[in-house]
């Protein structure tokens, strides 16, 4: 099943993504889930189903795409998940994973522009898998793990690399508004059985610049899920961006950079392909 959040005349609204179309579910279940967020959290899947086969509301070409979750309580970033891009990075290994947050208003849904800020022309790419959680926990065991994951997503995690290295802390080069990708949409766990190996890449202009799968990761899904876990409580709808693989721009030779007027790509297998234009900021 795949869910997305996106917006037309009439405002804000969640469907399930069909072949023919898109179901708007918040005209089915919003009096119970206005949003795809409260969906998750009220697990409500189930309920979803009986709506698959209605006629759609919407073609996907007359609906503006928002992030998948527009406001999560927390977006959970993972640095340096990739040998090859710890590698090409000159990063020393650590026992435990890289982290750092990102904001609301730093995300873009799919086929929006992401903004290029005026403060920079170092605008790089980060191909990486979303996960959204569907179940509550706090302290989650390894084990437990899988049941914690509604979903799973493409994220563009945009980094403004010279802002990123003003200081040791990433914050501020990971966070410029409307930097970073998000979609097109959720595909449900259900899907995605645990332990799948996943096809990572990432395209600028139709040119292959990363590609991965998940076996390459050094701190795999469930180990992420029990160490952020073990400091904050992950909530339904909260989002951990799992990190990024070799090949990004800053590290070519010479850097690439992406500029306006540029197409981005980020295709997971098994869920899609997240699309978005650079546009100056």
């Amino acid at each position: 099943m795949r869910l997305a959040s996106f917006k037309t005349a009439k405002g804000a609204s969640y469907g399930a993504v069909t072949g023919n179309g898109i179901v708007d579910l918040r005209r089915h279940l919003g009096n119970q889930f206005p949003d795809l967020k409260a969906l998750i959290a009220g697990n409500g899947f189930l309920q979803v189903n009986q709506y698959l086969s209605e006629a759609p509301d919407y073609k996907e070409s007359d609906v503006t795409w928002l992030p998948v979750i527009p406001k999560p309580d927390k977006i959970v970033c993972v640095g340096l998940n990739y040998e090859e891009h710890r590698v090409e990075t000159g990063r020393d290994k650590t026992e435990n994973p890289a982290l750092f947050l990102r904001l609301a208003e730093s995300q873009v849904g799919h086929r929006q522009p992401i903004l290029r800020p005026r403060e920079s022309t170092h605008l790089d790419f980060e191909a990486e898998i979303a996960l959204i959680i569907g179940k509550p926990g706090r302290r989650i065991s390894e084990a437990e793990s899988w049941e914690h994951i509604a979903g799973y997503s493409c994220y563009n995690d945009g980094s403004v690399r010279d802002w990123q290295r003003h200081t040791v802390q990433w914050t501020a080069g990971k966070n410029f508004a409307r930097t970073g990708g998000f979609g097109p949409w959720l595909v449900t766990a259900d899907e995605i059985p645990p332990h799948t190996v996943l096809e990572l890449s990432c395209r600028l202009n139709g040119e292959r610049m990363q590609h991965a799968t998940t076996e390459m990761m050094i701190f795999k899904f469930p180990r992420l899920i029990a160490y952020i876990s073990s400091f904050t409580t992950l909530a339904p709808g909260d989002v951990i961006v799992t990190g990024t693989p070799g090949g990004v721009g800053a590290r070519r030779n010479p850097p690439l950079w992406m500029k306006p007027g540029d197409k981005v790509e980020v295709e997971i297998d098994k869920v899609g392909v997240l699309e978005n234009g650079i546009a100056e900021g």
